[in-house]
């Protein structure tokens, strides 16, 4: 009987076994969520929120239920405790997406809460602003967001669309005062009355840079592409520009500019100085030129031989075989360069600052300058922002045409 009911258990006639119990509760751990669960608590340990006496006075850490009114934060505790155990489940991807932006918006309400509750009433002098558990907080649940939505497979639309419902609730926050009385947002108070014309100046040194960089990169590319020799040495000679350091490369432009508006005074008349945006659009087209021409290249190499062999029995020349065959399909590939260069130049262009080229980096250096973080965060989150938009959006219309040449 003993060995009969051996046999049986060997070969699987009874349902359960440890084995069988152990890989159930494996399947059910969510690998990622277990490791933004650890950051998340790390999060709710350090300090929350961050008080100053005064502007640029010594920072001193607040913890989570400290910075809270006693009630609200015991309460959005458990909220995060309950969003915890979504994650850290293996859950829906809908469900996990619904608990990361319930927690991020959560984040967003209370860290508005955090003034009244820290300044004393009639006190304008102290500061108070969000430390780093509150970004600790936020990069996780912001990982488990994007975690979420990679793994419902969004279309190309509608990760647009949730691009746009995220910088809705972000503007409706900033509208709706919550946060006015945040660091930051005194900060824009005293110093945002040249916000909109440094955003804009961002805005065209990288996008002026970018259209200079396909003027020129395009017809370089396409050369590589049709001679190697001249790709082995255009391709390296912009790998050596990409070698040097920015703010040495804004800096490299300043003496020649500055010596040929001297010697040709028009170009001073139009706009061409050693110092201002003139050399820190020069020095953005320069880095990319690189992403640009070889992905061009690269582009046109990916064509299939067959399909440009077609086109030349169809009788097409080699223009009408490159403009209307070769580029169309190779197009896709180009604009991932293009992507590349556009969020690179956002970011880069926050060093023109140091040169007098204007954009948020006038806000970043005016606050290392005064060792006022906040001002510095003035200029890096919208830099941030920028760059993550215009990679979203330029990723969605990338995959928007691979999948009409699929």
């Amino acid at each position: 009987m003993l060995s009969a009911g051996k046999a049986r258990l060997d070969t699987g006639a009874f349902p359960a076994s440890s084995a069988t119990m152990k890989a159930f509760s494996i399947r059910g751990i969510d690998k990622l969520g277990v490791v933004m669960a650890i950051v998340t608590l790390a999060g709710l340990w350090l300090p929350f929120a961050n008080f100053r006496p005064s502007r640029i006075g010594q920072a001193r850490g607040v913890p989570f239920l400290d910075a809270l009114p006693a009630g609200i934060g015991w309460a959005a505790l458990a909220l995060f405790v309950i969003a915890l155990a979504l994650i850290v489940g293996r859950t829906a991807p809908r469900l996990r997406l619904a608990a990361a932006v319930a927690a991020l918006v959560l984040l967003g309400l209370l860290v508005g809460l955090t003034p009244d509750t820290l300044i004393p009433a009639g006190n304008a002098r102290p500061r108070v602003g969000p430390a780093a558990g509150f970004w600790l907080l936020t990069f996780s649940f912001a990982i488990i967001l994007t975690d979420a939505l990679v793994k419902l497979s969004l279309r190309p639309a509608q990760r647009v669309i949730a691009l746009l419902i995220a910088l809705a609730v972000f503007a409706a926050f900033l509208l709706s005062g919550h946060w006015n009385g945040l660091s930051i947002m005194k900060e824009y108070a005293t110093n945002g009355s040249d916000f909109p014309a440094n955003a804009i100046r961002h805005i065209v040194l990288a996008l002026a840079s970018l259209a200079g960089a396909l003027i020129v990169g395009l017809p370089l590319g396409i050369l590589c592409q049709r001679s190697p020799g001249l790709r082995g040495i255009i391709l390296p000679a912009l790998n050596m520009i990409q070698t040097i350091p920015s703010l040495a490369l804004f800096g490299l432009m300043i003496a020649p500019l500055t010596f040929l508006s001297k010697a040709y005074p028009f170009l001073g008349e139009l706009g061409i100085h050693g110092t201002g945006p003139s050399p820190a659009m020069i020095a953005l087209f320069l880095y990319a030129l690189l992403p640009v021409v070889s992905n061009t290249a690269i582009g046109l190499d990916s064509v299939p031989a067959t399909v440009v062999d077609a086109a030349r029995g169809m009788g097409m020349t080699a223009r009408q075989r490159l403009l209307q065959v070769e580029l169309p399909l190779a197009f896709p590939v180009i604009l991932t360069g293009v992507r590349i260069v556009l969020v690179q130049n956002i970011g880069l262009a926050t060093i023109a600052a140091w040169i007098g080229g204007g954009g948020f980096g006038v806000y970043v250096q005016n606050g290392m300058g005064a060792t006022a973080i906040d001002l510095v965060l003035l200029g890096a989150i919208p830099t941030i922002a920028l760059a993550f938009s215009a990679a979203i959006i330029l990723d969605a219309i990338v995959d928007t045409l691979k999948g009409r040449h699929a």
